[in-house]
């Protein structure tokens, strides 16, 4: 192997796409599930270059004949380097840590920072917390070691910060939706950084979102970060400009890895566009309606007559929450989406939401959509819902022409927001 990643798990690791897009080298992922293996593997020292995860970035310091005084100061190596049969050990979270925080504005300077979590990379973030001027830097644990002064969730809350990190799993894909801080009870919050990257926006960054923090977010840009700055080691050069690299690849993978939603009222195209959409971005169709027929036995307005619409929406929120923590998928979605708004948060999780403008005089009337019995009851339902589909979006996308010409209007939105 010439380059590549070691850890215990690396199944949902971005690494090797970061790598290949940005320097073009085969970048290998090597899961090493056991410290024995892991320990055979850098006793062999039969590579370029690598990268450290989870569980091993401690353990590879025992094989580094060099170890850059930061990586030693922080207690942790995620890039090893082979010079000449000796490894040379660098940090490279901390300067993807630093550049994330940088290129959003979050200021450390004379701040009380509160950490969650208490592992490796608690230690990298207190570091750069610190090394930029935090004022205080305060540990959060589930489990809090008094003589440690280390704090429950619940007294960081009242803890006075501005700032908060968070440096454990919670969150993390799988298993979404978990968020241990009530940020929203937290006042006078500067920043929200989560150091999760997938997905995209963990349930505290979107928390954060909804209480008005000024900045919140994830570690995406984080991860291609280190990366970025792990490749000038590599290759022993460095870029000509290393922030420009990291916007670029980052928005590349937001892009290429990101769900598409498409909101709006029954029969706007939101199916037909959605086909041709996915088709061109090469991304799987998933019709929410469909796949609550699917998982239900019953058509909709079966579901309808026996449960009424209550009974409908509680399946169709299993159902957006089933895929919305998926990647790469065009995910159609029925037209009363918006009255939950944890559908709205599964969505945006992982994904952009478009709504598809249709004029209310163009839709169907019936076509086994229980609620769209007849014009009036669709102007009525348009009203209402008009203004959630409006808040919801990441752009409007017209469709009162041909079909060609919401494709086009789709496409440029979507290179406006991922190349924002």
């Amino acid at each position: 192997m010439e380059y590549g990643l070691i850890g215990a798990k690396l199944g949902h690791s971005y690494s090797k796409i970061i790598h290949e897009m940005l320097c073009g080298y085969h970048y290998d992922l090597c899961p090493l599930p056991t410290e024995e293996e892991a320990r055979a593997f850098l006793a062999k020292r039969q590579f370029k270059a690598i990268n450290v995860t989870i569980p091993y970035k401690k353990l590879v310091m025992e094989y580094c004949s060099y170890i850059d005084p930061r990586a030693k100061a922080i207690g942790a190596v995620n890039t090893v380097v082979n010079k000449n049969g000796l490894l040379y050990g660098y940090n490279t979270d901390y300067m993807g840590f630093a550049h994330l925080c940088d290129a959003h504005g979050v200021s450390f300077a004379g701040k009380t920072v509160v950490i969650l979590g208490t592992g490796g990379t608690h230690n990298t973030t207190s570091a750069v917390a610190r090394d930029k001027g935090a004022a205080k830097v305060l540990t959060v644990s589930r489990h809090p070691d008094p003589e440690k002064g280390e704090l429950s969730y619940a007294e960081a809350v009242s803890s006075g910060a501005q700032i908060v990190v968070n440096t454990t799993p919670a969150g993390m894909y799988p298993n979404v939706g978990v968020c241990n801080l009530d940020v929203a009870a937290m006042p006078g919050l500067e920043a929200v950084v989560d150091v999760v990257y997938n997905p995209d926006k963990t349930e505290l960054i979107l928390r954060a979102e909804e209480a008005g923090v000024p900045v919140a977010v994830g570690g995406l840009e984080m991860l291609v970060a280190q990366a970025v700055y792990a490749a000038e080691y590599f290759l022993d050069r460095k870029f000509e400009d290393a922030p420009v690299e990291i916007r670029r690849i980052t928005a590349a993978l937001r892009r290429d890895m990101l769900n598409i939603a498409l909101i709006g009222m029954p029969s706007s195209g939101k199916t037909t566009l959605g086909r041709m959409l996915a088709k061109s971005l090469g991304r799987t169709f998933v019709d929410l309606d469909e796949e609550i027929v699917k998982t239900d036995g019953r058509s909709i307005p079966d579901i309808f007559a026996a449960e009424g619409e209550d009974g409908f929406r509680t399946k169709e929120t299993a159902e957006t929450q089933r895929f919305g923590k998926e990647g790469r998928q065009l995910i159609s979605c029925g037209g009363g989406i918006v009255k939950k708004p944890e559908n709205l948060r599964a969505l945006h999780q992982n994904g952009v939401i478009l709504f598809i403008d249709r004029p209310v005089d163009a839709l169907a009337v019936g076509g086994g959509r229980p609620l769209s019995s007849s014009m009036d009851a669709l102007r009525q339902m348009e009203a209402q819902r008009r203004p959630l589909y409006l808040a919801a979006a990441d752009a409007v996308i017209p469709n009162n022409g041909t079909l060609d010409d919401a494709l086009h209007a789709a496409m440029e939105a979507l290179d406006e927001i991922f190349d924002s």
